[in-house]
């Protein structure tokens, strides 16, 4: 797979990136839609960071920018996928708590956004509750948050990639 990737120029990894969030993404909708499964505010945070990647990878893909300026996309793409995967992995860790141990479930979001203030909803957003516990859904043994866990390193690991890339081209 490594030797398929070197082949690869900065710009078309981004094209990759913003496609496997694309279909990430969807899927998400999908499961939403027409499977009935509501996110927990952790999903919902993943989600926001597979938006921030996505549209940082289409831009960057768009542009095709200078090696400088691909470095800085590469390194935006490193942060939010390194921000993924905190959050996917910490309700991966929540979701591996003993019953007795997994905090307690919260009220929805849209009941802390009207309600709470705007500190304690970020804190809601990072930190999750008892509903980030559940796992609703799970396919070959890993839960959707152990898979988003594994898409936010693949994606890492492509944006370091294209850093090198781009730092190469210069």
């Amino acid at each position: 797979m490594s030797d398929i990737i070197r082949n690869f120029s900065a710009r078309q990894i981004y094209l990759i990136i913003f496609i496997i969030v694309g279909s990430l993404l969807g899927y998400a909708a999908y499961s939403m839609k027409i499977l009935g499964l509501e996110p927990c505010t952790l999903c919902i945070t993943q989600q926001f960071f597979y938006c921030l990647i996505g549209l940082s990878a289409f831009i960057a893909f768009i542009h095709g920018p200078s090696p400088t300026v691909g470095r800085i996309y590469s390194s935006l793409l490193s942060i939010f996928s390194i921000a993924g995967i905190w959050i996917s992995g910490r309700q991966v860790w929540l979701q591996g708590l003993p019953e007795d141990e997994v905090p307690l479930c919260g009220p929805p979001l849209e009941y802390i956004i009207d309600v709470f203030p705007f500190a304690d909803v970020i804190s809601a957003l990072f930190m999750g509750d008892g509903n980030c516990a559940e796992i609703p859904w799970a396919f070959l043994g890993l839960s959707m948050a152990g898979w988003s866990l594994i898409w936010f390193v693949v994606i890492f690991l492509l944006s370091i990639t294209s850093f090198f890339k781009s730092r190469a081209s210069s």
